[in-house]
């Protein structure tokens, strides 16, 4: 599962790291350390530009809406609950099935945030006395400080409730695809906690590498069958996690130090 990510890199960066031929200063965002579903996110895509003579593809650097929103969907109501696709089955769902085969971006990040009950807490509610305990928020980012390219699916959905001329007529949302947790030992695990992804979550976004971004966002390859080998989990041994303060549960606490790597998950939280 996705639910929350960091993405603090800065637009020029991004365009240096992924080859953007065409972004636009004006609808660029500010660093996000709290990046929730609904908000407005960067994605990496190529398409032909709009009215442009030349048919070429164009690496792009865009802003879209987290929450995909089928092109077929008569409200966008039910985006919110659509920001997570899963690899297994994407190339199937009806909501995400025409834009894996057309429509795939990659969603730039610094990690994701993840929730883990600590055995205390779990204790506690196995007894009957504690209805919500308390979880402690791991960061999940790779070890070595590269780009964590998520794999994204995006979407256009044309609101027919607006002239075309208005600036909200078009929707661009997208969805983060998901994958199965590794379960080999983290690269770097904390002293107290998890010793690999999936005792974290057993799922995870899922990461491109390098080697793989040209393929999966060129927007000539099609056919589902071959787009499903670029599904499978990057090699393991890649990613770091640590335990980070519990303010990022709040949506509306934002900044760096909510990436500060904590010494021991917090009290009453303990692994």
């Amino acid at each position: 599962m996705c639910g929350r990510y960091a993405a603090s890199r800065r637009p020029e960066d991004l365009a240096g790291i992924f080859e953007i031929e065409k972004w636009e200063p004006e609808e660029t965002l500010e660093a996000d350390y709290n990046v929730a579903p609904t908000k407005e996110v960067h994605a990496v895509l190529s398409r032909p530009l709009k009215d442009a003579d030349d048919p070429r593809p164009v690496r792009q650097l865009r802003t879209l809406k987290w929450g995909l929103v089928p092109s077929w969907s008569k409200t966008p109501e039910g985006g919110a609950r659509m920001i997570n696709a899963r690899a297994e089955t994407v190339h199937e769902k009806p909501s995400y099935r025409r834009a894996f085969a057309a429509r795939r971006c990659i969603l730039p990040a610094d990690g994701y945030y993840e929730w883990v009950t600590g055995k205390q807490e779990r204790d506690l509610e196995v007894e009957g006395k504690k209805k919500r305990p308390r979880k402690q928020p791991y960061f999940v980012t790779p070890a070595d400080g590269s780009v964590f390219a998520m794999a994204g699916l995006y979407e256009f959905w044309r609101d027919r409730t607006l002239p075309d001329d208005h600036p909200l007529a078009w929707w661009v949302t997208c969805s983060v695809i998901t994958t199965e947790a590794e379960t080999t030992p983290l690269a770097v695990a904390p002293k107290e906690g998890p010793h690999s992804l999936a005792d974290i979550h057993p799922r995870m976004p899922l990461m491109l590498t390098p080697d793989r971004w040209d393929a999966w966002l060129d927007p000539s390859r099609t056919d589902p069958g071959d787009l499903r080998g670029l599904l499978a989990p990057p090699p393991p041994g890649l990613m770091r996690a640590y335990p980070v303060t519990t303010a990022v549960s709040n949506v509306r606490n934002n900044g760096p130090e909510l990436l500060k790597e904590l010494a021991a998950p917090e009290e009453g939280t303990l692994f």
